[in-house]
């Protein structure tokens, strides 16, 4: 009797033991940024296939794919360490102590808690496996299959309780193959065998094998976030200064319009003409012919131009004629060269953070389908989507565009119906607009002192001078009578303050050696209300 006690202890002993470290993850390593790859063995795609995370091969090729949102490594130095960490990861992961030893029909409304599970031989998914963290996001699943794997159609496993695809892995012992519909979740190591997916199939995780072929037909797949993936949150967001402030602008064309077009921001071109807008249907300034404000948009322009196209690039899309197509992309900066045929839907997706950025160089033309479509998901903001293209650019009929665009020597046609949230800007070349609607999202506060002309009017309250100023100004009450509660702030182009001083006298001298050389808006305020408002430049 007393064995037989001392046996229980110790078994339930040895199943917590094994629970608290030997169902551990594996280091992946190199292989946590594939979503697909084999140390030996062809990597191929047929069909539309939507991939996030790097894809390749060590000894073979990729074949087929179109864009991938990540990098392609065949035979590589890349491919040789992922090859390495692979084999790292399997050692790992078929030396762990098994706790479990469930049938090997997997699914049909199972629920499993987080362990090391082992299948003696082959291994079929079907209907719902539910994986059951019970509130432990640190909580790990590991399943050693000791033959193939299949997953019948529209087999699901599901996360629930804060489980985490990063924390499932399945180690196989032989083919995987998954038929349509199926939705598998965590990190799939296939010992010298091949893995197969089939068309509507959705892995969240990875597919890799030690030796064997890779194949896919229209898939969705796509690395796991948490368990110390990297936060991408994109590059710095070019900075656009007064160009900011135009939805619609050329520095060198004409801007013109035909059709009922509503616009949210700025309109106008620093050489040319701006016709056929109408005010009643523009929330912004006309700039029907160029002025100081469009002298500064044309100048920031280019700033913001050249540093877009100097942004290193993390993914090149290599398949410009094929973009669009449903791709998913990520907060990176992106370059494709060539010119883009952009068909169908883009979705830009933040990963759930509202800053992050993209930035999307095009080394050419770049034009759309008819109802081609950006769409922003988990968190994306169009003000943190920039367009950078070297060429003409048309949007095609009834499309919507989400973000800024940057063109440089080309024209842009935004056709018939379409809309763009953001800004439609080109360094060089006509601007044409029919029937669309326009909105900048974020119009920056100092753009209201863009529109300023006149500093020293008959009806305004005082006079500062002199301008163009050096090392003071000097501001003068027009009417000595009102001089109480008076404030005189001065804003550098980005709307930054950088100088407050009272005014208490009829005349009044402000020190301004501190500031640099380039153009101030000033603003007068009494009573927390703004009285007047003007332009100043330091030499």
């Amino acid at each position: 009797m007393k064995k037989s006690i001392l046996n229980i202890i110790s078994t339930s002993l040895l199943f917590c033991f094994t629970n608290a470290y030997f169902g551990q993850a594996p280091n992946l390593g190199t292989a946590a940024n594939f979503v697909l790859f084999s140390t030996d063995g062809a990597v191929g795609n047929s069909g539309i296939s939507q991939l996030t995370g790097n894809v390749g091969t060590n000894n073979g090729s990729s074949t087929n794919f179109g864009n991938v949102n990540g990098q392609m490594h065949d035979a590589d130095g890349t491919s040789a360490q992922c090859a390495a960490d692979v084999l790292i990861a399997y050692n790992q992961l078929n030396s762990t102590i098994p706790a479990y030893f469930p049938a090997s029909l997997l699914g049909n409304g199972q629920t499993l808690v987080p362990g090391v599970y082992e299948i003696t031989g082959a291994s079929t998914l079907n209907l719902n496996l539910n994986l059951d963290a019970q509130g432990d996001p640190n909580a790990v699943f590991i399943f050693q299959i000791q033959g193939s794997f299949s997953a019948n159609a529209n087999a699901k496993v599901n996360l629930l309780n804060e489980a985490l695809a990063c924390n499932v892995f399945w180690k196989v012992e032989g083919l995987v193959s998954m038929a349509s519909g199926t939705t598998m979740r965590g990190t799939i190591i296939a010992n010298n065998a091949a893995i197969e997916m089939s068309t509507g199939d959705t892995l969240e995780g990875r597919a890799l094998s030690t030796a064997g072929a890779i194949t896919v037909d229209g898939v969705f797949a796509y690395t796991p976030i948490g368990c110390g993936s990297p936060t991408l949150t994109g590059p710095i967001v070019p900075e656009l200064g007064a160009a900011a402030c135009f939805a619609i602008f050329s520095s060198d064309g004409p801007v013109m319009n035909a059709g009922i077009t509503t616009v949210t921001g700025g309109v106008g071109t620093n050489v040319g003409l701006t016709t056929g807008f109408d005010n009643l249907l523009v929330n912004g300034e006309i700039h029907p012919i160029p002025d100081v404000a469009t002298s500064e948009a044309s100048a920031d322009l280019l700033i913001a131009y050249n540093y877009a196209n100097l942004l290193a690039f993390d993914i090149e899309l290599l398949y410009p004629a094929q973009f669009g197509n449903n791709l998913v992309l990520t907060p990176h900066t992106y370059v494709m060269n060539g010119a883009v045929t952009f068909t169908d839907s883009l979705y830009l997706n933040a990963l759930g953070d509202p800053n992050a950025t993209f930035v999307i160089q095009v080394n050419g033309a770049f034009t759309t389908s008819t109802f081609s479509k950006v769409l922003l998901i988990n968190g994306t903001q169009a003000k943190n989507v920039y367009w950078k293209i070297d060429g003409a650019v048309e949007i095609n009929d009834y499309s919507v565009f989400n973000g800024t665009i940057i063109c440089n020597n080309g024209a842009i046609n935004l056709m018939s119906g379409m809309s763009i949230n953001g800004r439609a800007l080109s360094t060089s070349g006509a601007v044409s607009t029919n029937a669309i609607t326009a909105v900048v999202d974020s119009i920056p506060t100092y753009c209201t002192f863009l529109t300023i002309q006149s500093l020293n009017s008959d009806d305004q309250s005082l006079t500062v001078y002199p301008n163009p100023f050096s090392s003071t100004l000097s501001i003068i009450m027009n009417d000595g009578s009102q001089l109480d509660n008076y404030s005189f702030k001065l804003f550098n182009v980005l709307g930054q303050e950088v100088l407050q001083s009272n005014i208490n006298k009829q005349q009044n001298t402000i020190e301004t050696t501190s500031l640099s050389n380039g153009i101030y808006y000033f603003e007068v305020s009494a009573d927390n209300k703004i009285i007047q408002t003007g332009k100043l430049i330091s030499e």
